[in-house]
């Protein structure tokens, strides 16, 4: 049979092309369904984090690298990008506002060349506590070096300059949001391609088996440096539309171990194993930085909490719990453990509930006791000196978590009886 006279038809993909096409839809009317300041302000803020959730997901849930150091070149990629447009401002070079972010990639890019040579000589622990190094030493020299940081107030920069691009100013939040969802839509388009070349696919493998990747012949210091490179960049984009957001980059801060760890702690409660987790992890990082942050001073601790609570039962983070429960609605046993899913999260609330009032009370009486020891907490007078009020909500919580644990160990047998089905399915089908 001659070869060279067939032909391979690949049939189109038409579940990705929606995903995508939702995506894009959705990144365009966004703005249209959700018109405050506030919700706009958030929307662009999900729209840069995709982009630095998804790089720094390169280095851990492609590469197996913990960072915690990403912050570095998100942090240089925004200053490289308000100079750049402080330049452009006083007429030194002719720099459209659409093209800073790509100005911010090149630097983020530039320092991951710098700096990922040395960073990526170990890996696992070693890596890590290098990154972690490398951090602290650009933090410290933050302080050192105000004429290119800008001290502890920073360096401010003003978007609006020149004639503007097609008549765009960029001076309204929603254009800059619209420019923030292009990018945000490219980036993430490119990333994914990422994930289906050569490199990604080696760098998968250095990730899963490095001893027998450089049997077959790689250098899996070479691979992990190159995927450390592209991370840098699109980690450069992500902080250069940060800054054309905010219109200022504040000094230490922006290199901060504190927001290295933001980054890491979201792009594992979204999914590092999934290439839509990071997106999840974005969103979530804007709802706690903004909303939560306004609803409690502790909430810090209650995000330790959740994170612990998703170490302990969920590692794979949301997406992960999406993807399984995609496959059981995909073989019908999806509404069998929806009664259990439910008792699950009612005990988990009594518990919270309880926890909340004890920690309320708590930050009550550090915080703010020259206003006395009453506080209100979801609607409910609560006298943070009494012990009646410490005693009801150490009952509620105990309560809900012994629940909990009940509804968790029938949860537990149920779900090994549905999966055992569903395996006893799959052979079936692929006995016939």
């Amino acid at each position: 049979m001659n070869h060279s006279n067939t032909y391979r038809f690949q049939p189109l993909n038409v579940g990705r092309w929606l995903i995508w096409s939702l995506f894009a839809l959705a990144l365009v009317v966004a703005p249209l369904l959700f018109t405050s300041g506030l919700a706009l302000t958030m929307l662009s803020q999900i729209g840069y984090l995709i982009i630095i959730c998804l790089s720094y997901n390169i280095l851990l849930g492609q590469g197996g690298m913990l960072s915690f150091g990403h912050a570095v070149y998100t942090g240089l990629g925004s200053f490289i990008a308000v100079h750049a447009m402080n330049m452009a401002g006083g007429g030194q070079i002719m720099l459209p506002l659409i093209f800073v972010p790509i100005v911010g990639g090149l630097a983020g890019m530039f320092f991951a060349v710098l700096l990922g040579y040395v960073t990526t000589k170990k890996s696992g622990t070693t890596f890590a506590m290098i990154t972690l190094g490398i951090g602290e030493l650009v933090a410290s020299m933050a302080l050192m070096f105000p004429e290119f940081f800008g001290g502890e107030g920073g360096i401010t920069t003003d978007r609006v300059y020149g004639g503007g691009w097609l008549g765009i100013t960029f001076g309204s939040n929603l254009q800059v949001y619209y420019l923030i969802a292009f990018y945000c839509f490219v980036c993430t388009a490119l990333m994914f391609a990422f994930t289906g070349t050569p490199l990604g696919r080696i760098l998968n493998a250095v990730r899963d088996n490095p001893e027998r990747v450089e049997f077959i012949g790689y250098n899996t210091q070479r691979v992990r440096y190159f995927g450390f490179i592209v991370s840098g960049f699109f980690a450069g984009v992500g902080g250069a539309l940060a800054a054309i957001n905010f219109e200022i980059v504040t000094g230490a801060d922006s290199v901060s171990m504190v927001r290295s760890g933001g980054y890491l702690l979201f792009t594992f409660l979204g999914g590092a194993g999934f290439f839509f987790g990071p997106i999840i992890g974005a969103v979530l990082l804007v709802f706690a930085s903004v909303l939560l942050s306004e609803l409690s001073k502790a909430w810090l601790l209650y995000l330790g909490l959740v994170f612990l609570f998703m170490v302990m039962y969920a590692p794979g983070g949301v997406a992960s719990l999406i993807m399984m429960n995609l496959r059981l609605a995909r073989f019908g046993r999806l509404r069998r453990i929806v009664p259990a899913y439910l008792a699950l999260g009612g005990t988990a609330l009594v518990a919270l509930l309880g926890a909340a009032a004890m920690i309320e009370m708590t930050y009550h009486l550090q915080l703010n006791e020259a206003l006395g020891s009453e506080l209100v907490f979801l609607g409910a007078h609560l006298d943070a000196t009494a012990l009646t009020s410490w005693f009801g909500a150490g009952f509620v919580m105990l309560t809900g978590l012994a629940l909990f644990e009940l509804c968790r160990r029938q949860f537990v047998r149920q779900w090994g009886q549905i999966q055992e089905d569903i395996e006893r399915e799959i052979k079936r089908g692929e006995a016939a």
